[in-house]
């Protein structure tokens, strides 16, 4: 483009995208920046290990993609073909095997003498979806579209939120798979911020899965950038950004970085107060991540484990929560809660004939520098004999390395900040709009503001619709793929 764009945005995840999607579909000029030389930020796939095994850089599996308003409106699955396991996921103890499934009554079936109590608790939550989303997808501040889904919500969460979570139920295998929902949060247990998060990502499961998009992570991202390009918008790749300062001249600004790193480039213009409030966001523990080349399927000895889109390995709920809360603390687990996922058992396409990826984080403290590959290889050979004799290749990252190589984690925190019960209404301040900064024209639209981690897309829409009315005075344009 030889002129000014309307619209500069920095960072290409899925967040500056569907703000650059957004405003480039209002009628806009739009130039993103991106410092890696690929676009996607957490949701790109690459070889990884060896070549032919596409493993997925961060984000695998998506409760949001086809739940999300804005994806909805983008009607990805037009665009984008999506594999939902019928086993959402699992959960692995020595001493048990919990099956979550889309299936509601199968689960509780599994449940025994828990059944009941689970389809209490996941029941009402899963009939009530619609109401979630729309609480958990736009503004802090605003009255719910769905007064019962936010109270039922409520309720849950002062419930499973607070030691007395595990009172409903008799057994450990239903108390640990609500454990294992609400480790997603990388958060100490139980607490309320960790509660609402898994309950919600609880009631996904139930309603419509847990999706897989075939070709990876990277599949979302090239669907986002192929509308944009149609209609006109610019990428530049390896272009690294600094300072507010570093960018033309346009008459908006978007931002897809961490709280802290919007400090880092606009300090001198922002006034004491704000500067506080990111200054005080917090982050929370990191994750290290080991993705493996395998010669075959992941041998589980239970075979059910196979069909499961997503398995926690964590053991009982007092272990979830206790490795969770030293890791809080800066201490490493010995035997740390995993997510791990093996998406070639759904999308063959991702590796050679025969092959597989086994995809795996492990939490761990704030800028860990521990390599995570044995414990990881130790805990999975655990529950599949013979795992180590299918290892082909691995790619093992530590907490600093996801951190240095994407400045939004934080010390290895993919969330772009903790996901506490503040950080969830207040992201990264309690306000009706927490997308606008004290900069006219200048908008944060990164995971970092609400509604907070996940590939939704929700921050870079939400932003990109506030600054469409308030910059430019336009309303919301039509996503619906062409």
């Amino acid at each position: 483009m030889s002129a000014a764009p309307d619209v500069v945005i920095v960072g290409s995840g899925p967040n500056g995208l569907a703000a650059a999607v957004t405003m480039a579909r209002a009628g806009l000029s739009v130039t993103v920046y991106e410092r890696a030389s690929e676009a996607g930020g957490g949701a790109r796939t690459e070889e990884l290990t060896i070549p032919g095994y596409l493993h997925d850089v961060c984000s695998a599996v998506h409760p949001m993609a086809l739940a999300s308003p804005f994806f909805e409106r983008f009607e990805l699955a037009k665009r984008v073909e999506f594999l939902t396991p019928d086993l959402s996921y699992a959960h692995l103890a020595p001493t048990f095997v919990g099956l979550s499934y889309r299936d509601l009554d199968r689960t509780a079936d599994g449940l025994g003498a828990d059944g009941r109590a689970w389809k209490s608790v996941m029941g009402p939550l899963t009939r009530q979806i619609s109401g979630l989303v729309d609480l958990s997808s736009g503004a802090p501040l605003r009255f719910p579209s769905s007064l019962s889904a936010a109270v039922r919500l409520v309720a849950s969460v002062v419930e499973h939120g607070s030691p007395l979570g595990t009172l409903r139920f008799r057994e450990d295998i239903a108390p640990a798979l609500l454990a294992g929902l609400g480790a997603h949060t990388v958060q100490p247990m139980p607490t309320f911020g960790a509660a609402a998060v898994g309950l919600v990502l609880g009631a996904h499961a139930h309603a419509r899965g847990w999706p897989i998009p075939v070709g990876g992570s990277k599949s979302i991202v090239n669907a986002l950038i192929d509308d944009l390009m149609r209609h006109g918008g610019e990428l530049v790749l390896d272009h690294q950004v600094d300072t507010l300062e570093a960018l033309p001249p346009a008459r908006c600004v978007m931002l897809d970085v961490s709280a802290r790193g919007f400090l880092n480039m606009a300090h001198n213009r922002l006034p004491s107060g704000y500067q506080r409030r990111l200054s005080n966001f917090h982050y929370g523990p990191g994750v290290a991540k080991v993705d493996f080349a395998l010669a075959g399927p992941v041998p589980w000895s239970n075979a059910e484990l196979s069909d499961a889109g997503t398995i926690h390995v964590g053991g009982t709920a007092t272990h979830v929560g206790r490795t969770e809360r030293e890791i809080a603390r800066g201490r490493h687990a010995d035997d740390p809660y995993l997510l791990l996922s093996q998406p070639t058992r759904f999308d063959p396409s991702r590796a050679p004939s025969g092959g597989h990826v086994l995809y795996a984080y492990a939490h761990v403290p704030a800028g860990s520098t521990r390599d995570q590959l044995d414990t990881v290889t130790r805990s999975v050979e655990r529950y599949a004999p013979g795992f180590r004799d299918l290892i082909i290749g691995t790619n093992s990252a530590t907490a600093a390395d996801l951190a240095a190589h994407n400045p939004n984690y934080v010390g290895g925190d993919i969330g772009a900040g903790a996901v506490t019960m503040w950080q969830i209404a207040g992201r990264p301040r309690l306000v009706g709009s927490p997308w606008t900064t004290p900069i006219d024209g200048v908008y944060l639209c990164s995971s970092s503001t609400s509604p907070g981690p996940g590939v939704h897309g929700l921050c870079g829409w939400n932003a990109a619709k506030v600054a469409l009315r308030k910059t430019f005075g336009l309303r919301e344009p039509d996503l619906r793929f062409e």
